[in-house]
């Protein structure tokens, strides 16, 4: 009896409890047993600190306006694993998920039948990606690394054009404690004679020129061989001009913050790249991609007056990041945010990062799972004025009711805290 959705989620949720195990014995051997799908398709492979998935959406978006059958592998999600697959930005349906599910099932209990090491839950959904792309014959799929580089699972592709965003200290317990250790892990990803498209700077730039040179590939740096300029930015719109190769293109995006004019700049080179063999990557299908781009969960505007904001940043350089656009787009409105984190997060810094003194702050907790730090402690590890709320929908309610039409208010601090907002369906309560 062939599994159906139920039984599919079931299984995939129960590969939870094997965590986290970097290594390519396992994700190798699931390949092989699957006939090598990840060979039978073109992949854009993308790492970073930040920024991974904003450039494979926007990637996405440029080679489905080219006409290319387009698929896109992302993590993590906010409701529903269906969300990491997609295809022409549609997510992949249950039947499908489920029989791609039911393949890699009898792969894994083949592999370890062989005596193979039990795979992870990553590893089992890298592998359904892959498989599912390859069945749908698909142009190209752009794929999101999941931590690192150099070990993770994704990592069995040889792909048109690998990208690098930019690094910073993330995950040091397992890629390194360094900006040059953990660059290493990220430049993991550099194959031999494949171009690079990197908007990394200082000593992580350097450990990714030395790799790319020592594997003879082009290197493509922000700032030296393409730029962007910003013209115009407000919550809805924003546009750059971006310049390569002696020409100057103006581009429109409807991604908030001008971190999103670097990973528009970045998206577009590696575009460019690809069209250098796809001459239905057109600079028409660039700026219509780049226009028709959303990414849901950072900086998402979900209503205005007063405006609703979701952003899943949980590092420090992400809040850095959420934190200059609201300096830029509320320099003196009051923000009122709804705050969850996970406990074992430096949730210290990223206070002290995010918060003004003058904020409304309301700590609840991120989701249903014991890492998510509890809102009366996570209060206290503010050091700021925060009230902790023992229910996300009072918390949210309550910030909103307090919201004149010109303050924003912020859902933050974690995107399983977004993923449990959206659950909820509280994204449709102001709609």
């Amino acid at each position: 009896m062939a599994m159906d959705y139920a039984a599919a989620l079931q299984y995939v949720q129960s590969l939870g409890k094997f965590g986290i195990n970097l290594g390519m014995e396992r994700i190798a051997g699931l390949a092989e047993r699957l006939g090598h799908p990840e060979r039978k398709i073109r992949t854009i492979h993308i790492t970073g600190t930040n920024g991974k998935g904003s450039v494979a959406s926007y990637l996405s978006h440029i080679l489905t306006a080219a006409g290319r059958k387009t698929g896109c592998y992302t993590s993590p999600h906010f409701v529903r694993y269906n969300e990491r697959m997609t295809l022409d930005g549609k997510e992949i349906t249950d039947a499908d998920f489920a029989s791609v599910t039911e393949t890699v099932k009898e792969a894994v209990e083949a592999f370890m039948a062989d005596g193979g090491e039990q795979p992870t839950q990553f590893e089992v959904l890298t592998a359904m990606g892959f498989l599912y792309f390859a069945q749908k014959a698909v142009d190209y799929a752009v794929i999101e690394v999941g931590m690192g580089g150099l070990w993770d699972s994704t990592n069995i592709i040889i792909p048109e054009v690998s990208i690098i965003t930019n690094v910073t200290l993330e995950h040091t317990e397992r890629l390194g404690r360094t900006i040059a250790a953990i660059a290493q892990q990220k430049a993991g990803i550099i194959k031999e004679g494949i171009p690079v498209v990197t908007s990394c700077e200082g000593e992580a730039l350097r450990v990714i020129r030395e790799t790319a040179a020592a594997k003879h590939c082009a290197l493509y740096e922000l700032g030296r061989d393409f730029s962007c300029t910003p013209l115009q930015s407000t919550m809805a719109a924003q546009t750059f001009a971006y310049g390569s190769d002696g020409h100057r293109t103006e581009v429109t995006i409807h991604l908030a913050g001008a971190h999103q004019l670097l990973n528009g700049a970045v998206a577009l080179k590696a575009a460019e790249v690809l069209a250098g063999k796809d001459a239905a990557i057109t600079r028409e299908a660039m700026l219509r991609g780049m226009a028709e781009t959303t990414w849901p969960g950072r900086l998402e505007l979900i209503h205005q007056h007063p405006d609703i904001i979701l952003d899943g940043a949980h590092n420090p350089s992400g809040v850095t990041v959420l934190r200059k656009a609201l300096d830029a787009y509320y320099p003196k409105a009051r923000r009122i945010f709804v705050f969850g984190m996970m406990g074992d997060k430096d949730v210290s810094q990223v206070s002290d990062i995010l918060f003004r003194d003058s904020d409304t702050i309301y700590t609840v907790q991120a989701d249903a799972t014991a890492r998510a730090e509890k809102p009366e402690r996570l209060a206290a590890r503010l050091h700021k004025n925060a009230v902790p709320m023992a229910d996300l929908a009072a918390a949210f309610r309550r910030a909103v009711s307090e919201a004149g039409p010109d303050d924003a208010v912020i859902v933050c601090g974690s995107l399983y805290l977004i993923g449990t907002f959206k659950g909820m369906g509280l994204d449709q309560v102001m709609t």
